[in-house]
Protein backbone atom coordinates (compact mmCIF):
# COMPACT_ATOMS: atom_id res chain seq x y z
CA UNK A 1 0.00 0.00 0.00
CA UNK A 2 1.36 3.97 -0.39
CA UNK A 3 1.72 5.92 2.33
CA UNK A 4 1.77 9.91 1.97
CA UNK A 5 3.25 12.47 4.26
CA UNK A 6 4.77 15.88 4.08
CA UNK A 7 8.32 16.66 3.86
CA UNK A 8 10.69 19.70 4.22
CA UNK A 9 12.18 20.50 0.85
CA UNK A 10 13.91 23.02 -0.46
CA UNK A 11 12.01 25.38 1.67
CA UNK A 12 8.69 24.47 1.00
CA UNK A 13 6.64 22.00 2.27
CA UNK A 14 5.92 18.97 -0.31
CA UNK A 15 3.37 16.43 -0.46
CA UNK A 16 4.67 13.30 -1.19
CA UNK A 17 2.84 9.31 -1.96
CA UNK A 18 5.15 6.62 -2.05
CA UNK A 19 5.06 2.50 -2.24
CA UNK A 20 7.83 0.30 -2.26
CA UNK A 21 11.47 -0.21 -1.59
CA UNK A 22 14.32 0.38 -4.00
CA UNK A 23 15.80 2.74 -6.18
CA UNK A 24 14.20 5.51 -6.46
CA UNK A 25 12.16 6.66 -9.07
CA UNK A 26 10.42 10.44 -8.99
CA UNK A 27 7.03 10.63 -10.95
CA UNK A 28 6.36 14.61 -11.76
CA UNK A 29 2.62 15.29 -12.76
CA UNK A 30 1.56 18.08 -14.59
CA UNK A 31 -1.06 20.96 -14.88
CA UNK A 32 -3.28 21.01 -13.96
CA UNK A 33 -2.98 17.58 -11.78
CA UNK A 34 -1.50 16.41 -9.15
CA UNK A 35 0.19 12.93 -7.24
CA UNK A 36 -2.91 11.54 -7.65
CA UNK A 37 -2.44 11.18 -11.34
CA UNK A 38 0.58 8.42 -10.70
CA UNK A 39 -2.01 5.91 -8.81
CA UNK A 40 -1.56 3.17 -11.49
CA UNK A 41 2.26 3.75 -11.79
CA UNK A 42 3.01 3.23 -7.53
CA UNK A 43 1.72 0.29 -7.21
CA UNK A 44 3.46 -0.85 -10.35
CA UNK A 45 6.87 0.07 -9.38
CA UNK A 46 6.84 -0.87 -5.97
CA UNK A 47 6.03 -4.20 -7.62
CA UNK A 48 8.49 -4.72 -9.92
CA UNK A 49 10.95 -3.58 -7.06
CA UNK A 50 11.33 -0.06 -7.08
CA UNK A 51 10.80 3.08 -4.40
CA UNK A 52 8.03 5.13 -5.97
CA UNK A 53 7.62 8.81 -4.86
CA UNK A 54 5.26 10.60 -6.56
CA UNK A 55 4.97 14.60 -5.19
CA UNK A 56 2.29 17.27 -5.15
CA UNK A 57 4.63 19.69 -7.29
CA UNK A 58 5.50 23.27 -6.31
CA UNK A 59 1.71 25.21 -6.17
CA UNK A 60 -0.30 21.87 -6.60
CA UNK A 61 -2.35 20.23 -3.81
CA UNK A 62 -1.12 20.01 -0.56
CA UNK A 63 2.40 21.17 -1.42
CA UNK A 64 3.18 25.18 -0.52
CA UNK A 65 2.14 27.57 -3.28
CA UNK A 66 4.27 30.59 -2.75
CA UNK A 67 3.13 33.77 -3.45
CA UNK A 68 5.62 35.14 -5.68
CA UNK A 69 5.22 34.45 -9.84
CA UNK A 70 9.19 34.36 -9.53
CA UNK A 71 9.16 31.60 -7.32
CA UNK A 72 7.74 29.23 -9.94
CA UNK A 73 10.97 29.29 -12.24
CA UNK A 74 12.47 25.66 -13.78
CA UNK A 75 15.42 26.44 -11.55
CA UNK A 76 12.73 26.51 -8.70
CA UNK A 77 10.96 23.11 -9.65
CA UNK A 78 14.33 21.02 -10.53
CA UNK A 79 15.60 22.39 -7.03
CA UNK A 80 12.54 20.84 -5.41
CA UNK A 81 13.58 17.72 -7.03
CA UNK A 82 17.04 17.84 -6.03
CA UNK A 83 16.50 18.77 -2.16
CA UNK A 84 13.46 16.03 -2.59
CA UNK A 85 16.22 12.90 -3.59
CA UNK A 86 18.21 13.80 -0.23
CA UNK A 87 15.31 14.51 1.86
CA UNK A 88 13.96 10.90 0.65
CA UNK A 89 17.62 9.25 1.81
CA UNK A 90 18.62 9.18 -1.64
CA UNK A 91 21.76 10.55 -3.36
CA UNK A 92 20.25 9.37 -6.95
CA UNK A 93 16.98 8.78 -8.83
CA UNK A 94 15.22 7.91 -11.80
CA UNK A 95 13.06 11.13 -12.78
CA UNK A 96 9.68 10.85 -14.98
CA UNK A 97 7.73 13.52 -16.06
CA UNK A 98 4.26 14.00 -17.35
CA UNK A 99 2.84 17.20 -19.26
CA UNK A 100 4.64 19.93 -17.68
CA UNK A 101 6.02 17.39 -15.11
CA UNK A 102 8.50 16.33 -18.61
CA UNK A 103 10.22 19.92 -18.59
CA UNK A 104 10.92 19.63 -15.05
CA UNK A 105 12.31 15.90 -15.45
CA UNK A 106 14.38 16.64 -18.44
CA UNK A 107 15.55 19.60 -17.05
CA UNK A 108 16.43 17.91 -13.65
CA UNK A 109 18.59 15.18 -16.33
CA UNK A 110 20.10 18.01 -17.91
CA UNK A 111 21.19 20.44 -14.90
CA UNK A 112 22.66 17.60 -12.69
CA UNK A 113 23.43 14.14 -14.04
CA UNK A 114 25.41 13.41 -10.98
CA UNK A 115 21.80 12.82 -9.53
CA UNK A 116 19.11 11.88 -11.87
CA UNK A 117 20.84 8.38 -13.91
CA UNK A 118 17.98 7.93 -16.08
CA UNK A 119 14.43 10.40 -17.33
CA UNK A 120 11.73 9.78 -18.92
CA UNK A 121 9.53 11.89 -20.30
CA UNK A 122 5.39 11.64 -21.15
CA UNK A 123 3.29 13.51 -23.50
CA UNK A 124 5.70 16.51 -23.96
CA UNK A 125 9.09 16.57 -25.75
CA UNK A 126 12.38 17.74 -24.46
CA UNK A 127 13.68 20.97 -24.53
CA UNK A 128 15.35 22.45 -27.26
CA UNK A 129 16.03 25.99 -26.50
CA UNK A 130 14.77 28.72 -29.57
CA UNK A 131 16.38 31.74 -30.60
CA UNK A 132 14.17 34.61 -28.58
CA UNK A 133 11.39 34.37 -25.81
CA UNK A 134 8.63 32.38 -26.86
CA UNK A 135 5.89 34.69 -26.18
CA UNK A 136 7.31 36.84 -28.65
CA UNK A 137 7.79 34.35 -30.93
CA UNK A 138 4.28 33.62 -30.53
CA UNK A 139 3.27 37.21 -31.46
CA UNK A 140 6.12 37.76 -34.50
CA UNK A 141 3.87 34.75 -35.82
CA UNK A 142 0.98 36.59 -35.40
CA UNK A 143 -0.40 34.56 -32.77
CA UNK A 144 -2.17 36.64 -29.87
CA UNK A 145 -4.73 33.76 -28.95
CA UNK A 146 -2.50 31.06 -27.62
CA UNK A 147 -3.54 29.86 -23.95
CA UNK A 148 -0.02 31.01 -22.63
CA UNK A 149 -0.68 34.45 -23.46
CA UNK A 150 -4.32 34.14 -21.92
CA UNK A 151 -2.77 32.40 -18.95
CA UNK A 152 -0.23 35.65 -18.55
CA UNK A 153 -2.37 38.12 -16.66
CA UNK A 154 -2.90 37.04 -13.01
CA UNK A 155 -6.17 37.02 -11.70
CA UNK A 156 -7.82 36.29 -15.35
CA UNK A 157 -7.41 32.40 -15.76
CA UNK A 158 -7.64 31.89 -11.91
CA UNK A 159 -11.08 33.77 -11.87
CA UNK A 160 -12.57 31.15 -14.89
CA UNK A 161 -11.14 28.18 -13.55
CA UNK A 162 -12.73 28.78 -10.24
CA UNK A 163 -15.98 29.73 -10.78
CA UNK A 164 -16.98 26.21 -11.27
CA UNK A 165 -13.96 23.46 -10.34
CA UNK A 166 -16.23 20.69 -11.07
CA UNK A 167 -16.73 21.43 -14.50
CA UNK A 168 -13.38 23.23 -15.17
CA UNK A 169 -11.84 19.91 -14.43
CA UNK A 170 -14.30 17.87 -16.53
CA UNK A 171 -13.63 20.66 -19.49
CA UNK A 172 -9.95 20.55 -19.12
CA UNK A 173 -9.41 17.01 -18.39
CA UNK A 174 -11.92 15.59 -20.96
CA UNK A 175 -13.34 18.11 -23.42
CA UNK A 176 -13.21 16.69 -26.73
CA UNK A 177 -13.76 20.18 -27.96
CA UNK A 178 -10.96 21.94 -26.09
CA UNK A 179 -8.88 24.29 -28.49
CA UNK A 180 -5.32 25.39 -27.36
CA UNK A 181 -6.56 28.80 -28.93
CA UNK A 182 -8.88 31.10 -27.23
CA UNK A 183 -11.83 31.91 -29.03
CA UNK A 184 -12.96 35.71 -28.90
CA UNK A 185 -15.72 36.15 -25.95
CA UNK A 186 -14.94 33.00 -24.78
CA UNK A 187 -11.91 31.99 -21.69
CA UNK A 188 -9.75 28.60 -22.43
CA UNK A 189 -12.92 26.47 -21.01
CA UNK A 190 -15.16 27.83 -24.58
CA UNK A 191 -18.59 27.45 -24.39
CA UNK A 192 -19.40 26.84 -20.70
CA UNK A 193 -23.02 25.50 -21.18
CA UNK A 194 -21.26 22.31 -23.28
CA UNK A 195 -21.35 19.39 -20.78
CA UNK A 196 -18.13 17.04 -20.57
CA UNK A 197 -19.08 13.40 -19.37
CA UNK A 198 -15.72 11.56 -17.43
CA UNK A 199 -14.22 9.35 -19.56
CA UNK A 200 -14.06 5.42 -18.82
CA UNK A 201 -10.56 5.72 -17.43
CA UNK A 202 -11.15 7.71 -14.67
CA UNK A 203 -14.18 7.62 -11.94
CA UNK A 204 -16.43 9.75 -10.38
CA UNK A 205 -14.79 9.39 -6.76
CA UNK A 206 -11.52 9.52 -8.38
CA UNK A 207 -12.56 12.86 -10.09
CA UNK A 208 -14.46 14.24 -6.86
CA UNK A 209 -10.81 13.72 -5.33
CA UNK A 210 -9.11 15.98 -7.40
CA UNK A 211 -11.64 18.37 -7.71
CA UNK A 212 -11.45 18.67 -3.87
CA UNK A 213 -8.11 19.57 -4.24
CA UNK A 214 -8.24 22.09 -6.70
CA UNK A 215 -10.85 23.89 -4.22
CA UNK A 216 -8.61 23.52 -1.16
CA UNK A 217 -5.47 25.38 -3.48
CA UNK A 218 -6.77 27.06 -6.28
CA UNK A 219 -5.13 27.41 -9.52
CA UNK A 220 -2.47 30.48 -8.74
CA UNK A 221 0.21 28.23 -8.09
CA UNK A 222 -0.48 26.02 -11.27
CA UNK A 223 -0.70 29.11 -13.77
CA UNK A 224 2.19 30.66 -12.50
CA UNK A 225 4.34 28.02 -14.05
CA UNK A 226 3.18 29.42 -17.58
CA UNK A 227 4.74 33.30 -16.06
CA UNK A 228 7.97 31.63 -16.14
CA UNK A 229 8.05 30.65 -19.84
CA UNK A 230 9.84 33.61 -21.03
CA UNK A 231 11.64 33.80 -17.61
CA UNK A 232 13.08 30.07 -18.27
CA UNK A 233 14.27 31.00 -21.90
CA UNK A 234 16.35 33.67 -20.30
CA UNK A 235 17.90 31.62 -17.13
CA UNK A 236 18.47 28.63 -19.47
CA UNK A 237 21.02 30.63 -21.69
CA UNK A 238 24.18 28.27 -20.40
CA UNK A 239 22.23 25.21 -21.75
CA UNK A 240 21.66 26.17 -25.24
CA UNK A 241 22.14 23.33 -27.68
CA UNK A 242 22.97 20.78 -24.37
CA UNK A 243 21.63 17.27 -24.64
CA UNK A 244 20.73 14.90 -22.26
CA UNK A 245 23.04 11.97 -22.10
CA UNK A 246 21.36 9.87 -19.70
CA UNK A 247 19.26 6.54 -20.90
CA UNK A 248 15.77 7.97 -21.64
CA UNK A 249 12.44 7.11 -23.21
CA UNK A 250 9.37 9.04 -24.60
CA UNK A 251 6.00 7.93 -24.35
CA UNK A 252 2.41 9.64 -25.73
CA UNK A 253 -0.54 9.43 -27.10
CA UNK A 254 -0.85 9.16 -30.68
CA UNK A 255 -3.90 11.25 -30.93
CA UNK A 256 -2.61 13.85 -28.56
CA UNK A 257 -2.62 17.67 -29.49
CA UNK A 258 -0.01 18.50 -27.76
CA UNK A 259 2.45 15.94 -30.09
CA UNK A 260 0.22 16.20 -33.06
CA UNK A 261 0.79 19.88 -33.77
CA UNK A 262 3.54 21.42 -36.12
CA UNK A 263 5.63 22.04 -33.57
CA UNK A 264 4.77 18.94 -31.57
CA UNK A 265 5.74 16.47 -34.42
CA UNK A 266 8.56 17.87 -35.27
CA UNK A 267 9.92 17.99 -31.83
CA UNK A 268 9.59 14.19 -31.49
CA UNK A 269 10.75 13.35 -35.22
CA UNK A 270 14.04 15.08 -34.25
CA UNK A 271 14.31 14.30 -30.24
CA UNK A 272 17.26 12.86 -30.57
CA UNK A 273 19.72 15.34 -30.87
CA UNK A 274 18.69 16.55 -27.24
CA UNK A 275 18.40 12.19 -26.72
CA UNK A 276 21.28 10.41 -28.21
CA UNK A 277 20.79 7.91 -25.72
CA UNK A 278 16.91 7.29 -26.66
CA UNK A 279 16.38 3.95 -25.65
CA UNK A 280 12.52 4.03 -26.34
CA UNK A 281 10.29 6.79 -28.39
CA UNK A 282 6.52 4.96 -28.57
CA UNK A 283 3.00 6.79 -29.57
CA UNK A 284 0.37 4.62 -28.31
CA UNK A 285 -2.69 4.51 -30.89
CA UNK A 286 -5.91 5.76 -29.25
CA UNK A 287 -4.54 7.66 -26.56
CA UNK A 288 -4.56 11.25 -25.71
CA UNK A 289 -2.60 13.48 -23.42
CA UNK A 290 -3.23 11.62 -19.93
CA UNK A 291 -1.61 8.64 -21.25
CA UNK A 292 -0.45 7.44 -17.33
CA UNK A 293 -3.89 7.32 -16.65
CA UNK A 294 -5.41 6.59 -19.81
CA UNK A 295 -3.37 3.56 -20.66
CA UNK A 296 -1.61 2.53 -17.39
CA UNK A 297 -0.94 -1.16 -17.89
CA UNK A 298 0.79 -0.14 -21.41
CA UNK A 299 2.52 2.62 -19.66
CA UNK A 300 3.40 0.91 -17.09
CA UNK A 301 4.92 -1.87 -19.27
CA UNK A 302 7.24 0.39 -20.74
CA UNK A 303 8.62 2.25 -17.59
CA UNK A 304 9.45 -1.21 -15.78
CA UNK A 305 11.41 -2.55 -19.06
CA UNK A 306 13.04 0.75 -19.75
CA UNK A 307 13.60 0.20 -15.79
CA UNK A 308 14.93 -2.93 -16.08
CA UNK A 309 17.49 -2.64 -19.03
CA UNK A 310 18.85 0.10 -17.08
CA UNK A 311 20.56 -2.59 -14.25
CA UNK A 312 20.61 -5.13 -16.94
Amino acid sequence: MSSSRVILANGIEMFVTEQGSGPLVLLCHGWPELSFSWRHQLPALAGAGYRAAAPDMRGFGRTSAPRAIEAYSIFDLVGDMVALVAALGETKAVIVGHDWGAPVAWHAAMFRPDIFTAVGGLSVPPPWRGRELPLQTLVKSGITNFYWQYFQKPGVAEAEFERDIDYTMRAISFGVNSSLYIKDGFGFLGDTTHQHKLPPWISEADHAHVVENFKRSGFRGGLNWYRNIDRNWELTAPWQGAKIYQPSIFIAGADDSVVTGIIGSKRIAEMDRVLPNLKRKLLIEGAGHWIQQERPDEVNAVLISFLKDLNG
